[in-house]
């Protein structure tokens, strides 16, 4: 019973990889279709510059600016949680493949499978 369960767990444990390497690429995908083309990477580092006109006419162009660089912080913040994520469930089922044990190899192997038809 402790060895089905071992497996099972590892088994969910590799479709987890799966998925979480799936989201990472749908958020990457997001990520670059809320950045508009035509900015470039220097200004989303950049911090928000104040107009300093006394106009209106560059203000909308600001607050644009400003959106658009705090959906890629939040969008690229996802994906770093993600990947570190991705990288702990890496290493832990490498763990438990370096055990030696053919049922848990096999249980990683389907649950990978399963997560990448999924």
């Amino acid at each position: 019973a402790g060895m089905v369960l071992s497996v099972l767990v590892i088994l969910l444990l590799s479709v987890l990889y799966e998925v979480v390497k799936m989201g990472k690429a749908k958020v990457l995908r997001r990520a670059l279709l809320a950045v508009p083309p035509s900015l470039s990477p220097e200004a989303l580092l950049q911090p928000e510059e104040e107009d300093s006109g006394d106009g209106d006419s560059g203000d909308s162009g600001v607050r644009e600016h400003g959106a658009v660089q705090g959906r890629w912080f939040r969008y690229h913040v996802g994906q770093t949680l993600l990947h570190v994520l991705q990288v702990g469930l890496g290493y832990a089922l490498m763990l438990a493949v370096m055990s030696y044990n053919a049922w848990i190899l096999l249980g990683v192997v389907a649950g990978s499978a399963v997560g990448y038809f999924l």
